[in-house]
């Protein structure tokens, strides 16, 4: 199987030699994805790529803009690397800030944060190089971005055993409460064999799950005229024409959901049986103030689809709390609608307006103590239920990706099953091995092993292994077995 060729047109050459570079990466898994691929330019240039900022020449931090956590967290990040960089004991000498903030806000980040040397903006990711040698560019208007990466990009992966695939840039949905569209653009979707190349490339290296990801996955390809299956085209070219084990997706739009994607995680095992659908609310005046399609009662019907074609489907959603005009009738609506879809995952945010979104002029704001404490209350009632869930599968032998050494302690393993997507869902903690054989915490990330849970919690779970040789399909696993 060919590597695919790699692009070349990342700028212009520049001496990299002995310079170290630090990137701080913030954000929703798409911005890693762009994180990802500044580190494969730098790196094909020669920079060093340093994981410790008190070691790096140059720090980058790779903002997120979506809401006022993430903000808030982008600029505590800038911040740091500006302290870091006003210790002339230390070898920092330039901030560079690059991402969703950098697009949106780079003018008021220069003004307030004046340590910041300069920008990479959403369309100069390629030459993130040359950028660094000539301490970032200025402060770019705000603008959307037009760039789309694809297979021939340099890319240095940095998770263990899996990988995304942004399938997509941008997005069209109008919804009231987001500005996406604004600095990401509408939505430019990759061909079907320029992801097929990627994925190959990201399976060689070691990926043995594919996590496809968009700002609306589900509307992958309408652009390119695939038509409402465009997304099932993809997902079937991926488990005929890759090696992949394990493939998903991720952020269902709930009025463009596929139901022939919900019949192939039912009859095809290499498909994660999990469906990730951001609601963000189900009360039906909520929903109209938020231009989001569906209501409560679709919803409703999608998820027992779900469950009815595939029982061990794992549903996934996030919500926004303190919508203006959500009084306390429309939420103890989303309460009960938590409490009766039983979702195995929930995640909910408090909202916060957004300049240049139709949201942030809506009378009946909520006040910001009031969202906090439903925020509080749902994610309360969300642990009760997620114990359930996850209780039902103590006992249970499952087949688990092994990514690697638990992350608080060397001496644990650290594991997902299909129902667990990375990084947002917890974790299965292996602290023991049946039989003679013992733990094995040198074990490769990427390696696919059967697993028995023996304990469950509401954000974790524990288990061990019961058997060293398990695949989740039979293509693919007798190589990565093999180097592992």
């Amino acid at each position: 199987m060919s590597t695919p060729a790699r692009r070349v047109e990342a700028g212009p050459p520049v001496d990299a030699a002995g310079h170290r570079v630090g990137l701080v990466s913030l954000g929703c898994a798409k911005n890693h994805v762009d994180s990802e691929v500044m580190l494969g330019v730098l790196d094909g240039q020669g920079f060093e790529l340093v994981a410790d900022l008190d070691r790096a020449d140059t720090v980058i931090v790779n903002t997120c803009g979506f809401i006022d956590e993430a903000r808030e967290e982008s600029i505590d990040a800038i911040l740091d690397a500006a302290a870091r960089k006003a210790d002339t004991a230390g070898p920092v000498r330039q901030v560079l800030v690059a991402g969703c903030m950098a697009n949106r806000y780079g003018r008021e980040l220069a003004t307030e944060i004046p340590e910041i040397d300069g920008f990479v903006d959403l369309d100069s990711l390629r030459q993130v190089g040359a950028l660094v040698q000539l301490g970032g560019a200025p402060a770019p208007e705000p603008a959307a971005s037009h760039l789309v990466f694809d297979h021939r990009d340099s890319r240095l992966l940095t998770t263990r055993g899996y990988a995304y695939l942004k399938v997509a840039e941008g997005c069209n949905n109008p919804c009231t409460f987001c500005a996406i569209p604004v600095w990401r653009g509408r939505l430019r979707s990759r061909p079907v064999e320029s992801l097929v190349l990627e994925a190959r490339d990201v399976v060689e290296r070691g990926a043995r799950e594919l996590v496809l990801v968009a700002q609306d996955t589900t509307r992958y390809g309408e652009d390119l005229g695939y038509g409402r299956h465009g997304l099932l085209r993809l997902v079937e070219a991926l488990l005929e024409e890759t090696d992949a084990d394990w493939i998903r997706f991720l952020y269902a739009y709930p009025t463009t959901l596929d139901e022939s994607l919900l019949q192939l995680m039912a009859s095809e095992p290499r498909v994660a049986s999990y469906l990730d659908m951001p609601l963000q609310h189900s009360d039906r005046e909520v929903l109209r103030a938020m231009r989001r399609g569906g209501s409560a009662d679709r919803y409703r019907r999608i998820f027992e689809r779900a469950r009815e074609l595939d029982p061990e489907m794992s549903l996934r959603t996030t919500f926004i709390v303190g919508f203006p005009g959500e009084d306390e009738a429309a939420f103890e609506r989303l309460l009960g609608f938590v409490s009766e879809a039983r979702f195995d995952h929930l995640g909910a945010f408090v909202y916060s307006p957004e300049s240049d979104t139709p949201s942030a002029s809506l009378p009946d704001q909520v006040p910001r103590r009031i969202a906090e404490e439903r925020r509080t209350r749902l994610l309360e009632l969300q642990r009760s239920i997620a114990v359930e869930r996850r209780g039902r599968l103590v006992g249970r032998t499952l087949p688990m990706l092994i990514e690697g050494p638990c992350e608080e302690t060397e001496h644990l393993l650290q594991a997902r099953h299909q129902g667990l997507a990375p990084e947002v869902d917890g974790r299965v903690l292996i602290n023991d091995a049946a039989g003679d054989r013992p733990l094995r915490v040198e074990l490769v990330a990427g390696r696919i092993v059967d697993v028995e849970i023996t304990d469950a919690f509401a954000d974790d779970s524990v288990g061990r292994i019961v058997g060293f040789d398990a695949a989740a399909s039979t293509a693919g696993s007798a190589a990565a077995e093999a180097g592992s």
